[in-house]
């Protein structure tokens, strides 16, 4: 019998979401796990890109445009995140990955680019042995409440208040 997955959100306003899940997913990929990235709202060329190239077993794609969501979203991405949307549930349904992990879904969430109701259907339809990962600041209550881990990463100090930008391969 394969061993239960369980759906695991992180959220808050400190640095690590992404992080966590990316660690937690070559953990996975070092085990033998498939896994699969859909990341949300971005569309920019983070370094954890190549990871495709150089590990067997992990997929990333990304559904967003090549920069911040900075007002109101457009169309295009309300477009791109329900076709993520869809595309994670597909694979979930296929039972394709062990490990799925939805990243910045919460954002997605909070800026209405999918409907929670959407999030909390591709819950329930998650097969027992799938582990799902969300992440991103801003997550709902109602995901919180069906979650079966949640962690908060709460920013105490960070050195971008000091003028430090984004490094590569730390922060993208």
């Amino acid at each position: 019998m394969p061993e239960k997955g369980y759906v695991q959100v992180y959220t808050g306003n400190g640095k690590g979401k992404t992080t966590a899940a990316l660690g937690l997913s070559l953990r996975a990929v070092c085990s033998g796990k498939k896994v699969y990235v859909g990341q949300f709202i971005k569309g920019m060329a983070y370094s954890e890109m190549k990871a495709p190239s150089l590990l067997e077993g992990i997929t990333i794609e990304q559904y967003g445009r090549d920069c911040f969501i900075k007002n109101d979203p457009t169309e295009e991405d309300v477009l791109i995140a329900k076709k993520g949307l869809d595309t994670a549930r597909e694979i979930i349904r296929n039972k394709t990955y062990d490990v799925v992990v939805l990243d910045e879904l919460n954002v997605a969430l909070y800026y209405k680019l999918v409907s929670i109701d959407k999030v909390l259907d591709l819950i329930a339809a998650k097969p027992a042995s799938t582990e799902l990962i969300i992440t991103g600041r801003y997550a709902p209550a109602e995901l919180l409440e069906v979650a079966d881990l949640v962690t908060e990463m709460k920013e105490v100090k960070h050195y971008y208040q000091q003028g430090v930008k984004a490094r590569k391969g730390i922060e993208n």
